[in-house]
């Protein structure tokens, strides 16, 4: 019950331990926003780094207002706002905040990374900092088209525009809402793309947050040869409508791919292989026949499930203590999130490996 809720919120200070990445090299993130317009883009990036002791580890919850649109997109009650402030406020991602680029003359692979509905940027920490780890950067994408909890962008008066969280107006059929959104979604993948090909190309690229990290660094630390596209549940689908869009992108793998607002005319337009990490309890049969039309046109295209699993446990959500989970989430799922994260990250691993 919401009393019983909001008593274990109150007592729970704190309470979400991110793991930190398992691979070789220290990871670092930064904000990146650039433009004065919803055209422009914003993204959390997570690279390399160079270890430095003491080094600022970044909020999980990056400002206060995300909360607000956290409770009122995933919980659907704003009475949410203050009490998951208190509960998760506080957390920390085991990143250096704008820490040092590792330096890489071969040159990083780079993943664009697209959120789930009712998400943002930062609630994947925990997968993208453990492909990091093992020597991608990785740009978390935070979606303008109105299915990110909330975001925000600055004008050229330096004034904060925020896009709330939209539901489906009444009176329209959903798969046209959410299938405008996915090719708006797949456009800012692209576009997050060309930031960085303009980066490597020696483009001077500001980035109009205060305490900036240096973009040029990456200039000779990319390798834009080696580019993928990923992303959970409506991020999913996402990066699976992006190979279609931009032959650039080498392959995708889709987290719990939410595939109803993708149009049956493009299916046979995917043109690269997709690997597809499916939880146990979200799909649904039309859901997985969608996803073997793929494979059936591209022998490489992979689809698993990993059993014990759900849906947000494919999200930094699965760090929360148990209890906090069921009383947002319902059921959890029964392998633990450490494991999950494990069999998750290994996966996507071998194949990037494998495609890039």
């Amino acid at each position: 019950t919401p009393c019983v809720c909001q008593a274990r919120l109150c007592s729970m200070g704190g309470i979400l331990t991110l793991p930190p990445g398992q691979g070789p090299h220290p990871v670092g993130c930064t904000d990146v926003m650039v433009g004065h317009t919803r055209q422009g883009l914003f993204l959390r990036l997570f690279y390399p780094c160079l270890a430095r002791a003491g080094a600022a580890e970044p909020l999980w919850i990056p400002r206060p207002e995300y909360c607000g649109g956290l409770a009122g997109a995933t919980l659907g009650r704003r009475w949410g706002s203050a009490l998951l402030s208190i509960a998760i406020g506080s957390c920390k991602v085991p990143v250096g905040w704008n820490a040092a680029l590792k330096p890489c003359s071969a040159g990083y692979p780079l993943i664009i990374f697209s959120h789930g509905l009712g998400t943002f940027r930062t609630l994947y920490s925990a997968i993208c900092t453990e492909l990091a780890s093992w020597g991608f950067v990785v740009a978390a994408l935070e979606h303008r088209d109105h299915s990110a909890a909330t975001t925000y962008f600055c004008t050229a008066e330096a004034v904060e525009e925020w896009i709330p969280f939209q539901r489906v107006p009444q009176g329209q059929k959903e798969f046209y809402f959410r299938n405008k959104q996915v090719h708006q979604r797949a456009r800012e993948c692209v576009r997050a793309l060309r930031l960085f090909q303009g980066i490597a190309g020696g483009r001077a690229v500001p980035s109009i947050l205060p305490q900036g990290w240096d973009l040029s660094v990456l200039k000779d630390n990319l390798d834009l040869t080696k580019v993928a596209v990923m992303g959970h549940s409506f991020g999913g689908v996402t990066a699976v409508l992006a190979l279609v869009k931009e032959p650039s992108f080498r392959c995708a793998v889709a987290l719990d791919a939410w595939m109803f607002p993708l149009e049956n005319l493009l299916y046979p337009e995917v043109p690269k292989p997709v690997l597809f990490i499916n939880t146990e309890k979200f799909q649904t049969p039309e859901s997985v026949a969608k996803m073997k039309r793929l494979s059936s046109r591209n022998g490489q295209t992979r689809i698993v499930t990993v059993l014990g699993t759900v849906h947000e446990d494919q999200t930094d959500f699965a760090f929360l203590p148990g209890k906090l989970f069921s009383c947002i989430f319902g059921r959890r799922g029964t392998l633990d999130p450490h494991k999950a994260l494990a069999i998750t990250s290994q996966a996507a691993l071998a194949f990037l490996q494998r495609h890039l």
